[in-house]
C-alpha cells in the first residue's frame, strides 16, 4: 500500500508561461485567464471530494460535472448542473465505449473552454473527445498514489494541455508534469 508523505514543502512553480507559488486556483487563473467554462469529469467517491476541493476556484466559473449517478454525487453536487455517465468504468471497455458519445454529446452541445479530471476511467473518452475538438484538458493526479502511475493517469497524460501533480514523487514519475501541492 503506498502511503502519503508525512510533509510538504512546496517552492515555486511554472504552470504555462507564468511563474506562480503552488496551488490550483492561482495556476489555472493565469493558464486559463478570466471566465470559462469548465467540465469536471470524475469519478464519484474520492475523486469527487478532491475536486470539490477546488471549490474557490471553480465557483468563479460556469460549470457542468459528469460523474456517476451516486448518492455521494447527488449530495455533494446537489445544486450543480450533473450530467451521469456510464459506470462502473475502471477496466470496463464497454462502458468506456458508451462514455464515448456521451463526451461527444456533451462537448458538441456545451463547448466547454477547458475539461478537468482527476480520474478515474470516465476521464479517458472525454480526453480523447476534448483533444480531438482542440478544447484544453487539465488532469490533476489523484492525491494517494505516490510511487507509481495510475491508469488513467498513462491514459490522459498524452492528452493533457496541464498535466498536474500533487506530490514530488508524482512528478519523478510523469516526465512534464507540473507540482502544485497536495489539495488536502
Amino acid at each position: 500500500m503506498e502511503t502519503v508523505p508525512p510533509s510538504f514543502e512546496p517552492g515555486p512553480n511554472t504552470i504555462g508561461d507564468a511563474e506562480v507559488d503552488p496551488g490550483f486556483e492561482e495556476g489555472l487563473d493565469q493558464y486559463f485567464d478570466g471566465r470559462r467554462r469548465v467540465l469536471f469529469v470524475c469519478s464519484s467517491g474520492g475523486h469527487l471530494s478532491q475536486l470539490l476541493q477546488l471549490r474557490p476556484w471553480w465557483v468563479h466559473h460556469e460549470r457542468k460535472w459528469v460523474t456517476f449517478d451516486l448518492p455521494d454525487a447527488h449530495s455533494k453536487l446537489e445544486d450543480e448542473t450533473v450530467i451521469n455517465a456510464h459506470f462502473p468504468t475502471t477496466r470496463n471497455l464497454i462502458n468506456m465505449a458508451r462514455n464515448t458519445p456521451l463526451a461527444h454529446r456533451v462537448m458538441n452541445e456545451w463547448r466547454p473552454d477547458v475539461v478537468i479530471s482527476n480520474g478515474a476511467g470516465v476521464a479517458f473518452p472525454f480526453f480523447m473527445v476534448a483533444k480531438a475538438l482542440a478544447i484544453p484538458t487539465v488532469y490533476l493526479e489523484v492525491y494517494d498514489r505516490i510511487d507509481s502511475k495510475t491508469l488513467t493517469g498513462k491514459l490522459c497524460q498524452p492528452l493533457s494541455s496541464l498535466f498536474l501533480v500533487q506530490w514530488p514523487e508524482q512528478q519523478s514519475i510523469y516526465a512534464g508534469s507540473s507540482l502544485i501541492g497536495p489539495l488536502y
